[in-house]
């Protein structure tokens, strides 16, 4: 029985999609204006171990994670680049999925961006200024009227007259109060915009997903999830907006993956603390950065340093090595074991994959016991533990090529030096290979002498 927490109930809820086995779920996604940082892999990660665990369990999965192509950041840094800001979006989508493909991300089913969506975000502007939830005040903008809506607040836990107590009008805006938020921006100079019913403009951010949402997947779906700063305002505001539109509940699950910290400390690019994705794939294997990704539950937070990348690589090295020389192509996995039944129980519980981990490990125990005694039954387990993996998106690389990898050294030369080291032993030149072995160690490359010759891969 799936559970899963339900950030709206603040607690873990048997999960019962609207249709039976079916799934259709909504991630927020990237807004496109620079490259993605290693809060987005947290997000992008655990939603794709999400989806991947799901259709493990035999769920039709309808994934959909949008991409804001237009808001003022973009065109602030199109600006600043003196390129049109569609050139810009492209290109930051390229190298996003480039940074997502290398996580072993799996493509979204649908991938939305927002300026394809104009006229449905209108056309809902336009029912909630006939509902009376939104105005249009006559500079070209349109607003939401938040005290209009009952239970705004209910996502995120905040009240509505302690926000009220804080909240301040622009000399710009034209609101009819504090809290209202923006649908419709009328248009500025040197900004792109689309013709509306209000003027020239562009749309807000929230009403975005809400209109991608329902086209999507419909007025009412059963998972929307994203990063934990989304929380409040914009799944707030996706609420008040989609529930006051259309009069049906918006989401029936809501899912909030948990805060990256760098060094304990909140990352931020004025504390020089902000790595991209492709900063950290610089200095480790995607799939290190992956393993370290899940080894955290996802709604908690999960603290990004040196020491916890080296400890996720030595533990991921581990589990390879216990697939190493085993050749499971075409190869059934070892079935109905405890093992495998203990791992679906821990994902089971709201998606836990430090435990489901903790089972693998227990899973390459076996393996390593069955290998040492020749049983009958070690390619079935290794297959399940390759199978078990590739829910989470793990060990799916040839072992040989992953253990080998990662170093800065020519693998030419390492044979060479094994080979020297080889013929110093032959001759007894026992003070040579062990001067051979010590340099291969300095470059960081571990020998393993077995009865079938020496192995070599690399120490992380």
């Amino acid at each position: 029985m799936l559970q899963i927490y339900n950030t709206l109930s603040r607690k873990k809820e048997e999960f019962k999609p609207i249709v039976d086995g079916e799934v259709k779920m909504y991630v927020c996604g990237m807004t496109v204006y620079d490259l993605c940082h290693i809060g987005h892999a947290r997000v992008l990660v655990s939603f794709d171990v999400v989806t991947r665990y799901l259709r493990s369990r035999g769920y039709k999965v309808t994934y959909v994670r949008n991409i804001t192509d237009v808001d003022d950041k973009i065109i602030r840094r199109a600006n600043e680049n003196g390129e049109d800001f569609i050139a810009l979006t492209e290109r930051m989508i390229a190298e996003m999925h480039k940074d997502s493909g290398e996580l072993g991300v799996l493509p979204p089913d649908a991938e939305p961006k927002a300026t394809a969506y104009i006229d449905e975000m209108q056309a809902m502007i336009t029912t909630l200024i006939e509902k009376g939830y939104a105005y249009a005040p006559g500079n070209g903008d349109v607003y939401y009227r938040v005290g209009k809506f009952e239970g705004y607040g209910k996502l995120s836990g905040k009240v509505l007259e302690e926000l009220q107590a804080g909240a301040r009008i622009s000399v710009e805006e034209q609101k009819e109060d504090p809290l209202d938020f923006v649908l419709w921006k009328g248009a500025k100079e040197g900004e792109p915009s689309w013709e509306s019913p209000w003027g020239n403009g562009r749309p807000g951010w929230h009403i975005e997903c809400s209109a991608m949402g329902k086209c999507c997947l419909g007025e009412t779906f059963d998972i929307h999830g994203g990063g934990p700063d989304l929380k409040f305002p914009h799944h707030e505001n996706e609420i008040a907006q989609s529930e006051a539109a259309n009069g049906k509940t918006f989401v029936n699950t809501w899912m909030h993956a948990g805060a990256v910290r760098v060094d304990n400390e909140k990352m931020s690019k004025s504390l020089g603390n902000f790595f991209t994705i492709r900063e950290v794939l610089e200095k480790y294997p995607a799939e290190v950065v992956r393993y370290f990704l899940i080894s955290s539950q996802y709604r908690s937070p999960i603290n990004y340093s040196e020491e916890s990348l080296k400890e996720a690589a030595v533990r991921l090295e581990r589990l390879y090595t216990s697939l190493d020389g085993l050749d499971v192509e075409g190869v059934a996995a070892e079935q109905g074991t405890e093992l495998e039944q203990r791992f679906h129980r821990a994902m089971e519980d709201d998606f836990n994959t430090p435990e489901a981990l903790g089972v693998v490990f227990e899973l390459v125990r076996a393996l390593n016991k069955a290998r040492a005694e020749n049983a009958e039954n070690t390619l079935a387990l290794a297959a399940l533990v390759k199978k078990l993996g590739a829910i989470l998106g793990i060990l799916q690389d040839n072992p040989e090529s992953f253990l080998k990898s990662g170093g800065d050294v020519d693998v030419a030369w390492i044979e060479e030096m094994i080979e020297k080291r080889k013929a110093a032993k032959k001759a007894k030149d026992f003070a040579e290979a062990d001067r051979v072995r010590e340099e291969l160690a300095s470059k960081g490359v571990q020998l393993k002498d077995t009865r079938e010759g020496t192995t070599w891969q690399i120490e992380r």
